[in-house]
């Protein structure tokens, strides 16, 4: 599979960057970099990349946000050689390592997670996903049953698991990521997990302890009804993927199925919620 760069000059402004990334997302794009230049990298799969797409990235609908941009196609078998050179481990907490394959085993850390991210998102490097790993590291989880919605790499199903957590299942929508998590708890020694492909529809008829959602704002508004149906009496659902300026919304829409607000936690705007019953 190849993969399209999208590299965008974003507008001036407070917070431009992050409102055309989110935007990006709900156009089908996968995954971002923000770059020194001041540009943003965004990757999407080659057939996705279509005439209608580049249209639309033209349209007013995206030219408060997005001042120019030109697409590079990206060979599949080239990505991890472009990860192997730039991807750094991350440390959280002081007790929680996320590092790729050929990073040396660190010492002295708890939780020592090993990540080939390829295309999908879950680094530890994006704000969002730290702060998930931070809520995570804070819970009693031992013998809990989990959900890692939108999974990605499936790094918090893994640290679930490494702490505890018992039936974890991480799902995703995206083929690459479909497969990279498979690749990832295995690698992590928890073939236990269960990975599975797909969206929220997956969830019928399953309950949940504690469901740990990272994805995007329209998503999680769209979900939030299905995933308190899927969560168990006392159960916790974690969120993020979404900027402070956006919490009013999510918590009004979990209100209205019942769930109420028990903390929140803020880097860089993007935002983290904890919710129960």
């Amino acid at each position: 599979m190849e993969y399209v760069e999208l590299i965008c000059h974003p507008s001036q402004g407070e917070h431009v960057a992050g409102l055309l990334i989110s935007m990006l997302a709900d156009a089908g794009f996968e995954s971002f970099t923000e770059n020194e230049n001041g540009t943003i990298s965004a990757f999407i799969q080659a057939p996705l990349y279509t005439p209608a797409l580049t249209s639309k990235l033209g349209s007013d609908e995206f030219s408060e946000f997005l001042d120019s941009f030109h697409a590079e196609h990206i060979a599949d078998q080239n990505w991890n050689a472009v990860w192997e050179s730039q991807y750094d481990p991350v440390l959280i907490d002081n007790c929680c390592m996320v590092r790729a394959p050929f990073h040396p085993q660190p010492a002295g850390v708890e939780f020592d997670i090993v990540i080939m991210p390829k295309m999908s998102f879950g680094t530890a490097h994006h704000e969002t996903t730290k702060l998930m790993i931070q809520y995570l590291l804070s819970l009693q989880v031992t013998g809990k049953s989990l959900l890692d919605m939108g999974s990605g790499t499936a790094v918090l199903a893994i640290l679930a698991r490494m702490k505890g957590a018992f039936p974890v299942s991480a799902i995703d929508n995206d083929e690459w990521a479909f497969n990279n998590a498979v690749e990832n708890v295995q690698s992590n020694n928890f073939a236990d997990i269960e990975v599975l492909l797909g969206d929220s529809s997956l969830l019928a008829g399953k309950k949940f302890d504690i469901i740990l959602a990272n994805i995007n704002r329209n998503i999680l508004l769209n979900d939030i009804p299905v995933y308190r149906e899927s969560l168990s009496d006392g159960g916790k659902l974690f969120m993020s993927g979404f900027y402070s300026e956006d919490l009013p919304l999510i918590e009004a829409k979990a209100y209205e199925t019942g769930l109420r607000i028990m903390s929140h936690r803020i880097e860089n705007n993007w935002t983290a919620a904890c919710f129960t019953l």
